[in-house]
């Protein structure tokens, strides 16, 4: 890495010299090729790096030899790696013990034992502020979605110890147990709200695609994560649609958290027809690439689209939404995505290894995605609850006072939801109605192993996407 600050001392002083001596450096530079350069500048970095390494191989031999109780080399080596990575201040590259290893090729293999939920280490500040874990989103079907874990909350304790002094991996490790045990953790969602909750783990199958119609013209497809079969089953998805006569098409990707690359690549093509998906930029040449769709598209160009995204919609989510968005290709409802647009790679090193960010994407139109996300063209919210409102949400929890009801009640009417939510009332617990029937209505679901593909009795951001589709046909000549 260059040394900006030297390099900003070296032209201060240079710009004391005189207007000759000036010159003649101009002519200098014109003169030598300009490899030159980038060999002396190659050359230096090496030097400077054999002198940090042998400088750690001293320290290294002298506390292995001299330090009060023996340790052994790997520890010490695994230490040093560890340290490595964290000085870079980013939580997307670790190095990863054997067992670390062995979850993330469990989680790659798409069946894990865990909460089902996608996480992500909320950056260090440098200003004392604890750095948790954020829910990117919850996995669908799975013990932390039907507890309601929302994305943006944050995991502040997993069985009582702080998750600030913990990396990624280590939460996961804590998160991740035998099926039907449980595991204890304390979310905050909003500045200061905090509430716990018991989770009983469960085997962790990762979905793909779900599909439906909507009113018997719109095709429905929620993209849960983008994996080597991905765009088999978007196409599958596209065939339903096209068997029961469709003219327009919801891609819902809220808290969709990503996937692997060649997958979201593969489902563009679908509907892009040889356009650039995505770019990644690096410091190394090797990791300057861009990624075109395929030629030909799989969906006509007059069936009109719109995307679904949120705060939970990242990394390869992004990816397609950015494309689909750039190309005019898709209209975007929601809010604006997580912005995780890096590059990972994953290297083994004996029983470990090593997970390295390596570049960043960018958008077809030159918008980097990291941190920044993909902003929709109509941005609609779900209501947010008041610091009161989560009070009751969380005392309504604890007391399970939703499962007790469906329990006594496996099949309630609307009058029977009626006179529950008076009943809350009467016991101080003040949420809208909406929001009870739709906990109800969800809860009975649970119970009767239903899961629906939409929510277009709830769901605000559906209703608008289904608004946006049909005054676009009532609008066309």
């Amino acid at each position: 890495m260059i040394n900006t600050g030297n390099r900003r001392r070296f032209s201060e002083r240079a710009a004391w010299a005189g207007i000759t001596v000036a010159l003649v450096a101009v002519l200098f530079v014109v003169l030598l090729p300009t490899d030159v350069f980038a060999q002396s500048s190659a050359q230096s970095r090496r030097g400077e790096a054999e002198r940090a390494l042998e400088m750690f191989s001293q320290v290294f031999r002298f506390v292995q030899e001299n330090y009060v109780d023996e340790v052994a080399t790997d520890e010490l080596i695994q230490g040093a790696l560890d340290g490595l990575f964290k000085s870079l201040g980013d939580p997307h590259s670790k190095y990863l013990s054997a067992e670390e290893m062995r979850g993330l090729t469990d989680t790659t293999a798409g069946q894990f034992g865990g909460v089902g939920m996608y996480i992500s280490k909320q950056p260090d500040m440098g200003n004392g502020t604890p750095s948790y874990v954020e829910v990117v989103s919850p996995i669908e079907g799975t013990p932390a979605y039907f507890a309601g874990v929302q994305s943006g909350d944050l995991i502040v304790r997993i069985e009582g110890e702080s998750t600030a002094p913990l990396s990624i991996d280590e939460v996961l490790n804590r998160l991740r147990g035998r099926p039907g045990s449980e595991v204890n953790i304390t979310l905050r969602r909003g500045r200061t709200h905090e509430f716990d909750l018991e989770l009983v783990r469960d085997i962790i199958q990762v979905p793909t695609v779900r599909r439906d119609m909507i009113n018997d013209e719109i095709g429905f497809m929620r993209i849960i994560q983008f994996t080597p079969y991905t765009d088999d089953r978007v196409r599958d998805a596209i065939d339903y649609f096209e068997s029961n006569g469709y003219s327009s098409m919801i891609i819902d990707l809220r808290r969709n958290p990503g996937g692997l690359l060649t997958g979201v690549i593969d489902t563009a093509g679908l509907f892009l027809d040889g356009d650039l998906v995505v770019g990644t930029r690096g410091r190394s040449e090797r990791e300057n690439e861009q990624f075109h769709a395929s030629r030909g598209t799989f969906v006509s160009s007059d069936i009109e689209i719109v995307v679904l995204i949120d705060g939970g919609s990242a990394s390869a989510a992004e990816i397609l939404a950015g494309a689909l968005k750039d190309h005019n290709r898709a209209y975007l409802i929601g809010e604006t995505t997580y912005g995780k647009g890096s590059v990972q790679q994953v290297r083994r090193i004996g029983d470990g290894g090593f997970r390295l960010t390596m570049s960043r994407y960018y958008t077809p139109s030159g918008t980097y995605i990291d941190k920044a996300g993909i902003a929709p063209h109509t941005t609609v919210q779900e209501p947010e609850l008041s610091d009161d409102e989560l009070e009751s949400l969380t005392r309504l929890r604890s007391e399970r006072r939703v499962m007790r009801f469906v329990d006594e009640t496996p099949s309630p009417s609307t009058d029977d939801v009626g006179e529950f939510i008076q009943q809350l009332e009467n016991d101080g617990i003040e949420l809208s109605e909406t929001l009870v029937r739709r906990l109800v209505r969800d809860e009975v679901n649970r119970v009767n192993n239903v899961m629906l593909v939409y929510d277009l009795e709830y769901d605000t951001v559906l209703q608008e996407a289904v608004r946006h589709l049909q005054s676009s046909r009532v609008a066309a000549p």
